[in-house]
């Protein structure tokens, strides 16, 4: 379990250059599901049949995780980048990089920017912005950069994966790749008469688009998207802020984006709560005005499908040191898993 967990947090899955994950969750499921596609887009579906005129059900579990690409490259070899997905500046400082070259093997660097002994005082105080900032790998010059890299390569974060008291983890993209985590196991767990569908999504930092074209292809009775939500027992959060918490359960999400993103339908709630109070299994409610998921996408797609949102809570999500409860994430398992069988 937790060595699965840990491949997955440090494999790199930038926006748009998914494959690696892809490949592990073939890996696992290969003896589960009856079939497993890989469509244009990149997106992996394992199919688990079930009775003909059963439900289906749609399990969505986006693969990528934010990054950067290699925008420019200066006459000294310093590399300018772009953000991929939702990254705030402050965390970009000093951090260690990989950039996966088109052209060779992997390179490593390192964010920089002004040293702040030469910064003026008025400067000192504010947060530096990533336009400010550079990556170096350690070339002569732009020529020798080049040798190394070009224009567009995706670039991850180097990070660790850390197994905290209390049965904690701490990693980098633990959002989404405890979704990915979750979705395995369920596939590996359900009995039910119910055709199953475990979809590994690809660019949900970057617009929800893999859950687009994949729900339109399978169409789905129903579906569920699974995702990590925010934490907020830690400093610096109002309870009133991020009330849910880690160590109580999933978030049932009921609507995000303040109803801009997903409103969850009547059906979809019933059979969470109802799963989660017969079975005995801790869950919490969830009101979100922040960011939405998969399920947005999902449940607009043909003429709607009934979708929910299933979230294991998160702290520091979009950074390279998140930390969740893998009790939350077993508990998670559970109650998808006794949903789905109650069909």
């Amino acid at each position: 379990m937790m060595e699965l967990m840990k491949e997955l947090s440090l494999t790199p899955g930038v926006s748009g250059s998914e494959e690696k994950i892809a490949n592990i969750i073939k890996r696992e499921l290969k003896d589960v599901a009856d079939s497993i596609e890989e469509d244009s887009m990149g997106n992996v579906i394992a199919t688990k049949k079930g009775e003909k005129k059963a439900p289906t059900v749609m399990l969505a579990s986006h693969m990528d995780e934010i990054g950067l690409m290699v925008r420019y490259i200066d006459e000294k070899g310093y590399v300018k980048f772009s953000t991929i997905g939702g990254i705030n500046d402050q965390m970009l400082m000093n951090q260690s990089v990989i950039i996966h070259s088109s052209i060779g093997e992997d390179v490593p660097g390192v964010i920089g920017s002004k040293p702040p002994h030469v910064t003026k005082p008025e400067e000192r105080n504010k947060v530096v912005k990533a336009d400010d900032m550079f990556i170096d790998i350690g070339a002569k010059d732009q020529e020798d950069a080049e040798k190394m890299i070009r224009i567009g390569d995706k670039i991850s974060f180097r990070a660790w994966f850390e197994e905290y008291p209390n049965d904690l983890i701490m990693g980098k993209s633990l959002d989404n790749r405890v979704g990915c985590y979750v979705m395995m196991e369920v596939l590996k767990r359900v009995n039910t008469r119910a055709t199953v569908y475990g979809v590994g999504t690809v660019q949900e930092e970057v617009g929800l688009k893999g859950a687009k074209t994949s729900a339109f292809k399978l169409n789905p009775d129903m579906a569920i998207a699974l995702d990590v939500t925010l934490s907020g027992d830690h400093p610096g959060i109002k309870p009133e802020e991020a009330p849910v918490v880690m160590g109580k359960g999933p978030a049932i999400i009921l609507a995000d984006a303040s109803g801009r993103g997903i409103l969850t339908q009547q059906s979809i709630k019933d059979l969470l709560i109802k799963a989660g109070d017969e079975n005995e299994i801790d869950y919490q409610l969830e009101v979100s005005d922040g960011g939405t998921t998969d399920g947005t996408a999902i449940h607009l797609t043909r003429e709607g499908i009934p979708t929910g949102v299933l979230s294991v809570p998160t702290r520091y999500i979009h950074t390279t040191v998140s930390v969740c409860s893998m009790k939350d994430v077993e508990s998670t398992i559970q109650l998808i898993t006794e949903a789905i069988n109650s069909l």
